[in-house]
């Protein structure tokens, strides 16, 4: 729609879709990609108070929000931490777990120590519940 390169050849399966490094479209941040937006040259872990920057269980009201209704990271992005956890494209670890892949950040049915730069977890791609999401990027090709 956006005159770009498509990034993935889907298929049925996780484990065949393909990724092509060399596309401009749209993509899935890798796992080291989206801690590395998430602390935004922060060493903790969150950039400042949770209940400045996530939506997370003591203050969401059970439920999602739009983007951008609390502080953002010092690059400017919003919703890093808490309110949904995020897709990545890699794989979380193949020789144990299949082609489960990896999701960052928490969300806001989460307990507070859920949900920070380096809160992972897994699943296969096709699970699908209501406080998990996608951020999208763009390679500089």
């Amino acid at each position: 729609m956006v005159g770009k390169t498509e990034c993935y050849a889907i298929a049925n399966e996780s484990e065949n879709t393909v990724y092509n490094k060399e596309a401009n479209g749209f993509r899935l941040l890798t796992d080291a990609e989206w801690q590395y937006a998430c602390k935004a040259g922060t060493a903790g872990y969150r950039y400042a108070a949770i209940g400045q920057v996530a939506w997370y269980q003591d203050n969401a009201n059970g439920t999602v929000h739009e983007v951008g209704q609390l502080l953002p990271n010092p690059w400017g992005l919003f919703d890093m931490i808490g309110n949904v956890w995020e897709w990545c494209w890699d794989l979380y670890d193949r020789q144990r777990y299949g082609d489960y892949r990896v999701f960052r950040g928490g969300s806001w049915a989460e307990v507070e120590n859920s949900c920070g730069s380096t809160a992972r977890r897994k699943s296969m791609p096709d699970f699908k519940i209501d406080d998990l999401g996608f951020r999208i990027a763009r390679s500089a090709v």
